[in-house]
């Protein structure tokens, strides 16, 4: 039996535990120091606190301060943090790893530097380590849903395929579907710019309910036409930053799974309504909202290199999220 531990007991952390115990591994789950709620009623109870899941039998969970007990014999390493929680493991966590194990990650996002330069998350770790056994997980595939055993279909990414493919021999079942790639560029591009274009797809809904009320029949002609954009700046998106263009299959995807529930369809609406940012923000209180500091780090890098104006649904949410209020640019998504 192989051993897997899970650093980061939020939702998709915890979620991974289930294909990994469906596959007979045996799994440590380990909380940040932010998760001592979540540790403390798993163990209690045997489900997940805010996922409102059963876990695993067999699952092992720990706190943070036993993390060195919850690593030892450990094969792989699936880093579970959030974006707000990448610089934690990398200071925290990562030097408690022995360098020979490899590491999964199911963060999604782009880290972005002041040259507009945008810096996948593998890559960020391996530069600032040194280590090279970096991987990431891609695709469209909520927590929930992975927690019910539904059909999901992702892909691994990393540097070397002998380890991706034992990866997915570690991860892979009849219900969570694992392609493989080597293009970490491309497949993690494809998944952080999701976030950003979830939120601009959820204007239209919005929108309608700005128009006809709150309790408006939902029209899917303005989310599709949203939706279309969405993947051709997404597209080209990809080929500027280095990736290639086949990868729009896992963006596309994790944008169409998006899009129906959760923290940034919520934003969206609002937004699309028609309330500012600051009133929307007012209105989530206390939600944690990923999509919004991928969003603002891509439109920021894309403005410092000169070149936001050649994705104007992207501009257009980045007024949105700098205050402005503004009519959707319907005609600048027309094609000669």
């Amino acid at each position: 039996m192989k051993r897997i531990a899970i650093i980061g007991a939020g939702m998709m952390g915890s979620a991974m535990s289930i294909p990994a115990r469906d596959n007979g591994r045996e799994v440590h789950l380990v909380g940040t120091p932010l998760d001592d709620a979540i540790i403390a009623h798993a163990r209690e109870t045997h489900t997940h606190l805010t996922m409102q899941r059963p876990l695993p039998e067999g699952v092992a969970f720990y706190c943070f301060d036993e993390v060195r007990t919850a690593l030892m014999g450990a094969d792989v390493v699936i880093c579970g943090v959030s974006s707000f929680g990448v610089d934690w493991f990398l200071q925290e966590a990562l030097p408690l790893i022995p360098p020979e194990v490899p590491i999964l990650s199911v963060t999604k996002g782009l880290m972005a530097h002041e040259d507009g330069a945008l810096e996948t998350y593998p890559a960020y770790y391996q530069r600032l380590s040194g280590r090279s056994n970096f991987y990431a997980i891609g695709g469209p595939c909520t927590s929930y849903e992975l927690a019910d055993r539904r059909h999901s279909a992702v892909a691994f990414c990393g540097g070397d395929m002998q380890t991706l493919r034992k990866l997915r021999t570690l991860l892979g079942t009849d219900y969570y579907h694992i392609s493989l790639s080597t293009d970490v560029v491309g497949v993690e591009v494809a998944v952080a710019l999701k976030n950003a274009y979830a939120l601009a797809v959820t204007l239209a809904v919005g929108l309608v309910q700005r128009q006809d009320g709150l309790d408006a029949t939902p029209a899917y002609n303005p989310q599709a036409a949203l939706f279309g954009q969405s993947v051709r700046e997404m597209t080209a998106l990809l080929q500027l930053l280095g990736g290639g263009p086949e990868n729009i299959v896992y963006g596309a995807g994790d944008l169409y799974v998006t899009i129906f529930g959760g923290r940034t369809r919520k934003l969206g609406t609002l937004l699309g309504r028609g309330l500012t940012m600051a009133q929307a923000l007012q209105q989530l209180e206390g939600v944690t909202l990923e999509s919004v500091v991928i969003a603002r780090r891509m439109v920021q890098a894309l403005r410092t290199r000169g070149q936001l104006a050649q994705f104007p649904l992207l501009q257009h949410v980045g007024r949105l999220l700098d205050g402005e209020q503004r009519d959707i640019p319907w005609a600048a998504f027309t094609t000669p």
